[in-house]
């Protein structure tokens, strides 16, 4: 690569698996660093899809509205996408098909890679985590009743990041997704889906870096019990 592909992250998802919900970076700062990403908001507040430089909020009672820039995130990654190869999907494929198809094309399955898959989508399933209230419960207990919407015949994008198994707990290992709709009016963290027809974009990630929560006294000085933490990412992601 010609150029340093760098992805950075917010917080990291061992934190968030712990309860530390609360939102240390604006979304503003955020988009300095990236125009292509996902995360979730201030107290958990549903999910972040970033999508050419704009920031979305899809929540737990299904709404959907663009954000202002002033928002804060406890967790995200973002990336300036470009992709470095891409390829057609012009048959009817499941999700676990295309995951499939996508990690015979990774370069590695040892680095980071961002994905993008865009197209007609007959069936979109996604959940949206609803916001906590302190004391703030770990996240393997909220994922337990999170909402879920399906819709179909949608045109729309899936934006995400693989990421390796040897990074489990700074990020959810494999593939962490959500999607938007071409209207910007439904979206969420992506369960299950069909694809009909579109493409599919993947960049590999030179750099990881990683932003820590130094002014935020919660993350400094909580004790952190990782005992299940791969387990709990397992529960809570699926």
């Amino acid at each position: 690569m010609s150029e340093n592909k760098t992805l950075f992250q917010q917080g990291t998802l061992g934190a968030l698996m712990a309860g530390l919900y609360d939102g240390t970076l604006t979304i503003r700062e955020l988009l300095d660093h990236g125009n292509t990403g996902i995360g979730t908001m201030d107290a958990l507040d549903g999910e972040l899809i970033i999508i050419d430089g704009e920031a979305y909020q899809a929540k737990s009672d299904g709404s959907f509205k663009k954000l202002s820039g002033l928002e804060k995130v406890p967790y995200a990654a973002v990336t300036y996408f470009d992709a470095e190869r891409d390829y057609e999907i012009n048959k009817t494929m499941t999700a676990s098909q295309v995951k499939e198809l996508i990690e015979f094309e990774l370069s590695s399955l040892n680095s980071f890679s961002a994905v993008k898959i865009k197209g007609h989508f007959k069936q979109i399933h996604v959940r949206n985590v609803p916001k906590q209230k302190k004391p703030y419960p770990r996240l393997i207990d909220v994922s337990k009743n999170q909402p879920e919407y399906q819709e179909t015949e949608m045109d729309g994008t899936i934006i995400g990041f693989y990421t390796p198994a040897l990074f489990q707990g700074a990020a959810a290992a494999g593939f962490h997704l959500h999607f938007i709709n071409d209207q910007k009016t439904f979206g969420g963290h992506v369960l299950d889906f069909i694809i009909e027809r579109g493409q599919v974009e993947i960049e590999t990630i030179e750099t990881l870096e990683q932003h820590f929560q130094i002014h935020d006294a919660t993350f400094m000085e909580t004790e952190f019990d990782d005992s299940n933490l791969h387990k709990e990412i397992e529960l809570a992601e699926s």
